[in-house]
């Protein structure tokens, strides 16, 4: 596979880069929380060298250098074309990206280079990507492995913040939105430049829709992964997979049983349940049944297990960012499994006042990383505060896996808040069940004059 060839950070600035999202593809209506921080914008100069910051490491290639020339304005709505040498594509191989591929060329007369950014999607959809990239018109392909940092930097901190968006949605997407877009803020200021260009194919294009995209697709010879007749919107990575569409957009519709993908019904479970014990320290998982594993190690390993009794199916109507509501199905079983260990684990480690307040930060949490907002300083100073409380949260849960259904059925943590000898309903010497009777007296005085009054 082609490769980018690294070289030195210090190298010229000039550009070119594009970030769509790495889902299927989205209309420019359903924006909101789906939409990603990469979403809609291309960063081009004519000079040809390209760089791309990942895990603060630059990775910059040399292009050639042609001379750019302006082009008559294409499309109806007027806007003022370029001819340019080279443009990045962050690209997943969807009918959005495919369809972008060809779009560029024709409408900038330029080289194509698709990049993608592995979040465990699967080898299933990275397998055959590179000739699917050259295929709709690519000139190479380059794949970075960012799993590790996916779970470690931004799984993990949502997972200790207890993060949840109404209710059910463990935030697959949202999380991964800012690992892939980490790449345009670490550029941002390359914006700066008055040299470079800036192309934003949403604002430009004709295509409205999936069909639209599909026929342009056709025309121009370029496989795409669904068709008319089969146009479920997808997202899957390490965390999760997204199901949207179909006959998913009808609320009152039961998903059927050949839509999942991630896990077996759970009516065709094992008949046997499952014990996997969890070992978290400072909020954080580290091992399953006492094997130490790396951060995406881990997850794979509890998605496998999950899957197979059939653990993390949730169906919901949810609210995006712009106000109107989606209808969605998600699978998330080794996630669903964390939450539930993490949250138990904390109910030996923290007190009644924080785990409220917790809570409470957790869903204001829960609303930035579903908007985007992943760089907020909201957010970062709502992370450090989650890290503080949770510095205890040590220990290790065991939880049954049993057709579709997770139990807990023991946790121990050596810095538990519980105490057999003050929670035993015997008398004893730190509690005396004597002494409940004068603060029963008082705490419902408030009640006792109220019905005097009433009375």
């Amino acid at each position: 596979m082609a490769q980018l060839q690294a070289i030195s950070s210090s190298s010229s600035p000039n550009f070119i880069f594009y970030g769509p999202k790495q889902d299927p593809f989205l209309h420019p209506d359903k924006l909101g929380a789906r939409a990603s921080e990469l979403y809609g914008h291309t960063i081009v100069h004519s000079n040809g060298n390209l760089t791309k910051a990942c895990s603060n490491k630059a990775i910059q290639a040399v292009l050639s250098s042609e001379k750019e020339t302006v082009a008559s304005s294409a499309g109806s709505g007027g806007v003022l074309r370029k001819k340019l040498n080279k443009v990045v594509l962050a690209y997943s191989g969807g009918l959005d990206t495919s369809v972008i591929v060809p779009w560029l060329r024709e409408n900038y007369g330029c080289e194509v280079v698709c990049f993608t950014a592995d979040v465990g999607q699967g080898v299933s959809e990275l397998k055959g990507l590179e000739e699917k990239a050259k295929a709709s018109g690519a000139c190479q392909l380059v794949v970075k492995d960012l799993r590790e940092e996916f779970v470690k930097d931004y799984i993990y901190p949502c997972l200790r913040a207890g993060a949840i968006y109404e209710r059910k949605y463990l935030l697959g997407t949202s999380m991964a939105r800012p690992v892939i877009a980490k790449v345009r803020f670490e550029l941002t200021f390359f914006a700066l430049n008055p040299e470079l260009n800036v192309v934003a194919p949403w604002r430009e294009w004709e295509i409205r829709g999936r069909e639209d995209a599909i026929e342009y697709a056709k025309k121009h010879n370029v496989p795409v992964p669904v068709t008319k007749k089969s146009i479920y919107s997808r997202d899957r990575n390490l965390w999760h997979l997204s199901h949207e569409g179909d006959i998913l957009e009808d609320p009152a519709n039961e998903p059927q049983k050949d839509m999942y993908m991630m896990s077996v019904d759970p009516e065709d479970a094992p008949n046997q349940p499952e014990y996997v014990e969890i070992g978290i320290v400072s909020g954080l998982p580290i091992s399953v049944n006492g094997k130490e594993l790396s951060p995406a190690s881990l997850l794979s390993e509890l998605n496998e297990i999950g899957g197979r009794h059939g653990i993390g199916r949730i169906d919901m109507v949810e609210n995006r960012l712009v106000g109107m509501k989606s209808r969605g199905v998600y699978e998330t079983p080794g996630g669903t499994i964390l939450f539930a260990a993490a949250r138990e684990l904390e109910s030996l480690t923290l007190d009644r006042e924080t785990i409220q307040v917790k809570d409470t930060l957790a869903l204001k949490y829960a609303e930035l990383v579903y908007a985007g907002r992943w760089f907020d300083p909201l957010r970062e100073s709502m992370d450090a505060f989650m890290e503080k409380i949770t510095a205890t949260t040590t220990g290790s849960v065991t939880l049954k896996l049993y057709k579709g259904s997770v139990t807990v059925t023991g946790r121990k943590s050596p810095y538990s808040l519980y105490r057999q000898d003050i929670s035993s309903f015997e008398s004893g010497q730190i509690y005396d069940q004597a002494d409940a009777a004068g603060f029963i007296r008082l705490y419902g005085l408030p009640m006792r004059v109220r019905a005097m009054l009433e009375n």
